[in-house]
């Protein structure tokens, strides 16, 4: 492309389509985005556009479209939390890289407080938000139904708490509870606890649920069950509580990756060895996981191409004006050192 001269007036739309020899409206529907004009027409706008260095004017496209071209990916956790998982920059990456293919802006923002969740509607109902990525939802948050019944079309990572109408992209969690379980069964372990996630989010509902199934169908009870946040620190709290309640269990399913190394680290302060004492799998596959020594066996989900899917199916709904169905992405066991 090239540079325009200093000093040299901005190139309007009316010199673009002169150029490409189509009308005003033609070229402005062009570079607003609309897909209805014919791919001749088309082509010569944005080679017309290209020749002059046109930019478009996002107010007057915006006025044109009724569009704000923004996204907004929000995170429902604390600063410490979203900074401490590397989950969430992962998904985050999935989604600006699918949103990096259009001509859309990607605004970031972690609701912590009532006030950032208050100034965030006021933000997204003021006509600044063509749709909204709801990341780490806890319980039936009313936020993602109050901006949908407001025309701010939304998505939510993993399977909604008690709105099963609203759009959303997860992975196969109680398909990948059960994995990490078969496997935990094929090394021989057969006193198997778990240490969930919070129990007002799905994905720790789910894998709570397939930790459950796995070892009904293997004939197996459970030897135990404590909650944590997926942090490290509630990982090892969750050990400890669940060594002082059966220290003769030899397999551990953690809810996570961050977990799984918290409950690593207490076995090995307890004197257990690991896996030889007690296999632990984790679930995320997260890159601290692959980097803890030992390093942590997990169930693999495909987190940034979550996040891909997350961004492009709400663009898409946004596109054609109606929700995209869920997805639901598999799942597979990366083995590594604990189990």
């Amino acid at each position: 492309m090239t540079a325009r001269p200093v000093g040299r007036a901005a190139p309007t739309l009316e010199q673009v389509a002169a150029r490409a020899g189509v009308s005003r409206a033609t070229a402005g529907r062009v570079l607003a985005g609309v897909t209805t004009v014919g791919a001749q027409a088309r082509e010569a706008v944005l080679r017309a556009a290209a020749e002059l260095s046109y930019v478009t004017n996002r107010a007057a496209r915006s006025l044109m479209t009724r569009r704000s071209d923004s996204i907004a990916f929000v995170v429902a956790e604390t600063e410490e939390r979203f900074f401490g998982d590397p989950y969430f920059s992962l998904v985050l990456r999935g989604a600006h890289m699918a949103v990096a293919e259009h001509d859309v802006q990607l605004v970031f923002t972690i609701l912590a407080t009532p006030e950032d969740r208050e100034r965030f509607e006021r933000f997204a109902r003021g006509g600044h938000l063509d749709g909204v990525i709801f990341v780490s939802l806890h319980g039936d948050d009313p936020l993602p139904r109050s901006l949908q019944q407001a025309g701010i079309p939304v998505i939510l990572a993993g399977r909604p708490f008690l709105s099963p109408d609203l759009p959303y992209v997860s992975a196969d969690n109680v398909g990948g509870a059960r994995s990490a379980v078969t496997l935990l069964i094929g090394r021989g372990c057969r006193r198997i606890a778990t240490i969930s996630g919070p129990m007002d989010m799905t994905p720790s509902i789910d894998r709570l649920a397939g930790y459950e199934t796995e070892l009904a169908a293997g004939g197996l009870r459970g030897h135990g069950v404590a909650e944590g946040d997926f942090s490290v620190c509630s990982g090892r709290r969750a050990m400890r509580e669940l060594l002082a309640a059966s220290p003769d269990l030899d397999g551990v399913f953690a809810a996570n990756d961050l977990m799984a190394i918290g409950a690593v680290q207490v076995l090995i302060e307890a004197g257990r060895r690991v896996p030889e004492d007690v296999a632990v799998i984790g679930f995320d596959d997260s890159p601290l996981g692959a980097s803890a020594r030992p390093s942590i066996t997990s169930v693999r989900q495909p987190i940034i191409e979550m996040g891909e899917a997350l961004a492009t199916r709400l663009l898409a709904g946004i596109e054609r004006g109606e929700p995209q169905p869920p997805v639901v992405m598999g799942t597979e066991i990366v083995l590594r050192d604990t189990a």
